[in-house]
């Protein structure tokens, strides 16, 4: 088995449903006691909120290589970043290390592909929604991504990831909200909806709507699972 590396603490939320995820997939396919060996470097998240803040990818950056250098350091044979925002920075983490980073766009892409789909609503933070890190994926693919419109709508799924999905808070009221959003998306032809933020499958999750959804979790996860398998 490769041993593989998780940068987490964004949010601390997420990285246990990666852990929690990652073990038992490989206990699925291996059986016994069998399960992920692995290494986890998880930061305050209130460190890198401040600097999103203000913009600050730069400071980011550097907080996310020391890290990916400590796991490398302790034997990883492969990095994963337990948020979709933080792939802001993928590309340029990757050209700094030397062991892979397996990019979370890159396999969602992969399984959009398979369905052929050509083209997918995306719900995450304003900054997944709104830079084309994320969506730049998708396209090398032939996959258009669309976003909600409205300001408001961007500012309401923003702010509840932040403080309430990150918190582990899942309200019915907001996951009202949620499906609204995404239904308004499929008004405007998504033939399927990407979760683009670890966060959101507290309140969406697959039956909830008419089309296919993406949880880039379960990707994510999916794509560790194969790499430390092979």
């Amino acid at each position: 088995m490769r041993k593989i590396g998780l940068i987490g603490g964004i949010s601390w939320v997420s990285t246990s449903d990666y852990y929690t995820l990652i073990n038992k997939g490989i206990n699925e396919k291996l059986g016994g006691l069998n399960f992920s060996e692995c290494l986890i470097y998880s930061f305050n998240y209130a460190d890198i909120k401040k600097n999103n803040d203000t913009n600050d990818w730069d400071s980011t950056f550097n907080m996310l290589l020391k890290a990916a250098e400590i796991l490398q350091s302790g034997g990883a044979e492969a990095i994963l970043l337990c948020a979709n925002t933080m792939h802001l920075i993928a590309d340029r983490l990757q050209q700094a290390i030397d062991i892979p980073l397996i990019h979370i766009a890159e396999e969602t892409a992969i399984e959009i592909q398979k369905k052929e789909i050509r083209k997918v609503g995306l719900l995450g933070t304003k900054f997944t929604m709104e830079l084309d890190f994320f969506k730049d994926k998708l396209a090398e693919k032939g996959i258009e991504a669309i976003i909600p419109a409205s300001e408001e709508v961007k500012d309401f799924i923003h702010y509840t990831i932040f403080e309430e999905l990150g918190r582990g808070i899942a309200s019915e009221e907001t996951k009202k909200r949620y499906l609204e959003i995404a239904n308004e998306l499929i008004k405007n032809g998504a033939e399927g909806i990407i979760l683009g933020c670890t966060e959101i499958p507290l309140v969406i999750k697959e039956g909830d709507l008419s089309v296919p959804i993406f949880d880039t979790t379960l990707i994510h996860t999916q794509a560790a699972i194969n790499f430390q398998l092979l």
